[in-house]
């Protein structure tokens, strides 16, 4: 495969009288271009040179007896046709399309990838993906799929989408996401087709005029009016198909390379930052997804560190600071304000797993309240719904802000697993006057109220330890967020082995509470101290998930099954 490839996409096609054929391929150029003495093609851009490149490929690949074994059904675009070139313009790469790959080393390359995947390499049912390939031929992501034809054996007509790249993890990691948008291309194709398909059956039947006709093996692909090869043009009456395919394929080459990119991690990653970078994906898959249904090119990604994606996460990308009013500095303070009795059920209440519902006229300080009791979890136990004007469920979010003339629901307000706190205004004048946020108490009065009768003065073990480190004055608010995170490392390190030990390894009840002994999670406050890990299991990045249950289907079998 040649140097400057990473990837190609092509479009396959099995054709009933010449068999697998490719249709279309598109290619990138990276730059520096090669020039012909070092490639033996000429560098494309340039009309008179792409048809001179097509002659190259035709010759260095096909016989004149093949160029002459092509029906309307096998070709897609002439060789007088210059092709399709677009450029990117932030990289400088070229993305080239025509029938077949411009260099010779690639045609047989992608020639086998069509074969196999339109004869022996598919999936039950014929349509759907599947990989394979090797180091020699290169690695293959394909799409089969039919399309509907009125005049072709049993009524449709057998293509591939084939991605083709001499890195097998490159694919494999893209599968997701090729898979998403490869399915929309193909469903635009099958739903157009369908048209035609129905409005050719509604002024002549084949299936009827087939069973009244006389069948002869010999001539059987001639008794179809002459048309037995029907182009994919013709199938779908899409006059700019090849033009549009060539942009549906240059934006997914460029979207899926810049879809998987290194990250650089300050240290072994935590749980909390696979987390976000997971959540990050998600966020650049859905804006990709979007930008591909309207046409346009793929967004220009922003890939942050550990502590800027912490960060970003926790302040939700300076919203706390575009509200007026005063607001929460840190987590010190909204213990000072609250008080320590207040807020240690508060606390506990966010560590527990409880939905958390702030209710009053300013979002600015809901959202800053929010802000530093989401410090106190993991990422992954996070669910936020900052500031509605109704009611959100449990299970869609735990931290759920509201204005002040909503009404709670009997279920949730007579319920154990939630608390409200209402922010009612002392001083309506001044509300948003140029007030700092050491005026909080002269401006709120917070009422908290749980219908909780478990007591909150004993445990989780986590929570004493962070109440002494805010308690201690000598401590700065940057020294207590660093002992902060330390702490909720430590946990999830239990977390961890808990997880693995009692849901992967399936040990029993028994086993499991010397498991906790063993992290220190037993004696005073123990329930707390359970009820915290097994909410905090629901934190795990699926990253890690994935790796424990690859790892024991690899054989890493438990001892106790």
């Amino acid at each position: 495969m040649c140097f400057w490839m990473n990837a190609l996409v092509a479009l396959c096609h099995f054709c009933e009288l010449h068999g697998p054929r490719t249709l279309f391929c598109t290619e990138p150029l990276h730059p520096p271009f090669p020039t012909p003495s070092q490639a033996g093609a000429p560098i494309p851009g340039d009309r008179e040179s792409d048809r001179e490149g097509e002659g190259l490929t035709m010759r260095a690949n096909s016989s004149a007896t093949q160029r002459g074994d092509m029906c309307e059904g096998c070709r897609s675009l002439p060789a007088s046709h210059p092709g399709f070139v677009s450029v990117d313009s932030e990289t400088g790469i070229r993305f080239l399309s025509h029938q077949h790959p411009r260099q010779p080393q690639l045609f047989s390359v992608v020639r086998q990838a069509c074969v196999r995947s339109l004869s022996c390499e598919v999936c039950p049912g014929r349509e759907g993906p599947i990989f394979f390939g090797d180091e020699q031929h290169g690695f293959v992501f394909s799409h089969t799929f039919f399309i509907k034809d009125s005049l072709a054996r049993g009524f449709q007509r057998w293509y591939s989408i084939v991605m083709v790249a001499m890195d097998r993890i490159y694919l494999i990691n893209s599968w997701p996401f090729l898979l998403r948008h490869l399915r929309l291309t193909i469903q635009s194709l099958q739903s157009t087709a369908l048209k035609v398909f129905d409005s050719e059956q509604c002024v002549c039947p084949q299936r009827a005029v087939r069973m009244n006709s006389v069948f002869s093996p010999a001539v059987f692909p001639h008794q179809r009016s002459g048309n037995a090869a029907r182009s994919l043009p013709s199938l779908t009456q899409h006059t700019n198909l090849w033009a549009s395919l060539h942009s549906s394929f240059s934006w997914l080459l460029k979207a899926c390379g810049s879809h998987l990119t290194e990250k650089l991690l300050e240290g072994a990653p935590t749980e909390d930052t696979l987390v976000l970078i997971e959540r990050q994906t998600e966020q650049e898959e859905e804006m990709s997804c979007w930008e591909g249904a309207e046409g346009g090119g793929s967004r220009p990604q922003c890939h942050q560190s550990e502590s800027e994606l912490y960060r970003d996460f926790l302040f939700d990308e300076g919203k706390v600071e575009g509200y007026p009013g005063p607001k929460f500095r840190s987590l010190r303070h909204l213990r000072q304000v609250l008080g320590t009795t207040d807020f240690r059920q508060l606390a506990w209440h966010v560590l527990m797993g409880n939905q958390v519902i702030l209710r009053g006229a300013d979002p600015g300080l809901i959202h800053s309240a929010f802000t530093m009791l989401k410090a106190l979890l993991p990422v992954g136990c996070v669910r936020s719904v900052t500031y509605s004007a109704q009611y959100e469920e449990a299970y869609r979010c735990n931290f759920l802000g509201l204005s002040p003339d909503v009404i709670i629901p009997t279920h949730v307000s007579s319920s154990e697993f939630s608390v409200l706190v209402d922010v009612i205004s002392v001083e309506r004048g001044s509300l948003y006057s140029a007030a700092s946020s050491e005026d909080i108490l002269s401006l709120y009065q917070f009422n908290i109220s749980s219908t909780n009768s478990q007591p909150t003065d004993k445990g989780p073990t986590l929570l004493n330890k962070i109440e002494v480190a805010l308690s201690n004055e000598n401590l700065s608010v940057d020294v207590v967020s660093h002992c902060l995170l330390c702490l909720k490392e430590e946990w999830m390190n239990k977390v961890k082995v808990l997880f693995k030990f009692s849901k992967v390894d399936g040990r029993g009840r028994e086993d499991t509470q010397k498991v906790l002994a063993l992290l220190g999670a037993t004696g005073p406050g123990e329930e707390d101290n359970v009820r915290l890990l097994k909410f905090w299991m629901t934190g795990l990045s699926k990253t890690y998930k994935s790796h424990l249950m690859t790892a024991v289907r690899g054989g890493e079998r438990p001892l106790s099954q």
